[in-house]
């Protein structure tokens, strides 16, 4: 068991197709121990999601339940854009296309829960940083958190 006091939140990396250069986000894993006890197949992604930003559109491996702590936003849902606000609670099946945009002029502040530290990435649309607009999107990815995190 790990208690975390305090999340540390830090720029996003530069990503010519997830490009969010005004928002934050924190990534809290519970550290892995030599005798093997701690929490393996849970990550928690804090986001501060800045006014005019978006999360593009995309699809995961892995189950993700979104919370929405303050501020408001519109949430892609497997086809449809709707508003959403503090309390909010958004459960997403592997292969559920998802995104969200921050029209509020206010920074949205969401987390994210994912089921295993090992989550496959598609993006369905880009988030493109300046000059890159007509590239195309990505291939799918794999991201290891724990790698990201630890290493």
């Amino acid at each position: 068991m790990s208690i975390i006091t305090r999340v540390d939140y830090r720029p996003f990396p530069e990503d010519p197709h997830n490009y969010k250069p005004n928002s934050l986000h924190s990534l809290v894993l519970d550290p892995a121990r030599p005798d093997g006890r701690h929490v393996k197949n849970l990550v928690l992604n804090f986001e501060h999601l800045a006014p005019d930003e978006i999360i593009p559109v995309h699809v995961h491996t892995n189950e993700e339940v979104l919370i929405i702590d303050e501020g408001e936003a519109e949430a892609f849902y497997d086809g449809q854009w709707q508003p959403v606000g503090p309390g909010a609670v958004i459960l997403v099946p592997p292969g559920v296309s998802h995104g969200f945009r921050n029209r509020s002029g206010r920074k949205v502040r969401l987390h994210a829960v994912f089921a295993g530290s090992v989550v496959g990435t598609r993006l369905l649309e880009r988030s493109p940083a300046p000059g890159t607009e007509e590239e195309p999107v990505p291939p799918p990815s794999i991201i290891d958190f724990r790698a990201f995190v630890e290493g």
